[in-house]
């Protein structure tokens, strides 16, 4: 074959293969998402691939109510609001999308990315711009696009599909009842009339609040609602299959992993777990507890001299390795004084095997002194008793009671709790004291509970009345 006839040979072959990759981008979303992202050197992650299935399946009209719940950063506009509209309308002639965000600004935006991808790959979708607008435009193939802001009017024919991005603007917004009516009155009274029989919606979103327009839709309407709902750090039964505590998007080049990361550090050194439960985890809870009001603590700032203090522990032997997150160990002193006030004077926690643990409570119990007594848990079964002892044996000369947990942790922390909320309890300053609010705030459902489960049991060694020294005697 001469070199002319192989360099024809070849560019049939590269144009055959062009025109099969375009095929495909036209028929598959993630092909076509591949494709766009490709251009830019870029390429869709796990999370990604998910999120493009569910997406197809809406296309496919075998999903028509889809709720994407990830957190900020995560590329979830750039595939679900602006490929994914571009592909829909070229895919389905005629078509007409509603394309949503908690401003007209905002939604205007979402539209010109929307237009600009459809402009851009014209040649593969098969159908190009007819008439340009931000706010309400047409393809080629009579497929339309309306851009509104949540709250603004939505006039002129019914949709077939509607992507509702980002309907939470702010923190202010969000806690505010009157603006998450005004999202909720919308969505029901202007957006949802405006479908069509049939019609599918999608909403993507960062959770704000527990009652925030994905929150009423899986309270009010949840068996509806095909969830994906990916958080920053995983836990159990992970749609992508990721062990608890492994990150989003962990092999990003780019260095997602990590910025989420120096984000939750940052979130934990000023306080602000709520945030991080709510945009990052998508967990919200309210400003106060389910069960511990902590507006009602109060700080002081030195102790009553006539205050009886207990350290008690709640035990974990897990390092920390990687991206996971495993329990604290936790030691909480909490004090008593003479006219019935508690007083929560130290918490020491820490992540480390079996061998830092026994090393952390020797250290506290010597800076702590004889006079607090100790508290520690003890586990059912011959290796719990074995532990406890062996711990009990270490503190010699120190009062030492062990005992095993009784009842589940919400049923222990409810005596304390009441204290709390009865602004009976008041707290000493120290570096410990964000942590521990935001873990009050965040039970029972928050992650981690082992500082409320340490004061808890120092709450009960306190009220109990019981000789420590007596009860360990027995126990051995």
């Amino acid at each position: 074959m001469s070199m002319q006839a192989a360099d024809t040979a070849l560019r049939r072959e590269l144009a055959l293969r062009r025109r099969l990759r375009d095929l495909a981008a036209r028929e598959s979303l993630p092909e076509f998402a591949r494709l766009v992202m490709a251009e830019q050197n870029l390429y869709p992650a796990a999370h990604h691939h998910l999120l493009l299935k569910e997406l197809q399946a809406v296309a496919h009209g075998t999903v028509d109510r889809l709720l994407i719940t990830m957190p900020p950063g995560s590329a979830k506009s750039t595939y679900a609001s602006r490929i994914f509209p571009a592909w829909l309308m070229a895919l389905q002639s005629g078509i007409r999308v509603i394309g949503a965000s908690h401003t007209a600004d905002l939604a205007d935006h979402v539209s010109r990315g929307v237009q600009s991808c459809l402009r851009d790959y014209a040649s593969i979708l098969g159908t190009g711009l007819r008439r340009e607008n931000a706010r309400d435009w047409e393809a080629e193939n009579g497929s339309a696009y309306k851009a509104v802001g949540i709250g603004g009017p939505i006039a002129g024919r019914r949709a077939d599909v509607a992507i509702i991005d980002d309907p939470v603007k702010s923190r202010a917004d969000a806690d505010s009842r009157a603006c998450r009516e005004r999202v909720w009155n919308w969505f029901g009274a202007d957006l949802r009339t405006r479908m069509k029989p049939g019609g599918r919606i999608v909403v993507i979103m960062t959770r704000w609040h527990e009652d925030d327009l994905g929150g009423r839709l899986l309270l009010r309407q949840g068996s509806s609602w095909r969830r994906v709902n990916l958080p920053a750090q995983a836990e159990d039964n992970d749609p992508l299959g990721r062990l608890p505590g492994e990150w989003l998007w962990g092999d990003d080049s780019y260095g997602y992993a990590g910025e989420l990361q120096r984000v939750k550090a940052e979130y934990e050194r000023g306080g602000a777990m709520r945030d991080w439960a709510a945009l990052y985890q998508q967990q919200p809870r309210p400003a106060e507890g389910a069960l511990f009001k902590t507006a009602a603590l109060s700080c002081i700032l030195a102790a009553p001299a006539s205050v009886q203090w207990v350290r008690a522990w709640d035990l974990a032997a897990t390092r920390q390795t990687g991206t996971g997150d495993p329990d604290w160990t936790v030691g909480a002193r909490l004090g008593r004084d003479a006219a019935g006030r508690f007083v929560i004077g130290d918490i020491v926690r820490l992540r480390g095997g079996p061998e830092d643990v026994t090393r952390i409570i020797a250290a506290t119990a010597s800076r702590d002194g004889a006079s607090v007594r100790i508290s520690i848990p003890r586990d059912p079964g011959q290796a719990g008793k074995a532990q406890a002892a062996y711990l009990a044996r270490m503190l010699g000369g120190y009062v030492v009671e062990t005992s095993p947990e009784s009842g589940d942790k919400s049923t222990r922390a409810m005596p304390f709790a009441a204290q709390v909320n009865a602004g009976n309890v008041d707290m000493l300053p120290g570096a410990w004291q964000a942590a521990l609010l935001d873990e009050l705030a965040g039970f029972p459902s928050a992650r981690h509970d082992d500082q409320v489960d340490a004061l808890s049991r120092a709450f009960l060694a306190l009220t109990q009345g019981r000789d420590t020294r007596a009860s360990f005697l027995a126990y051995l």
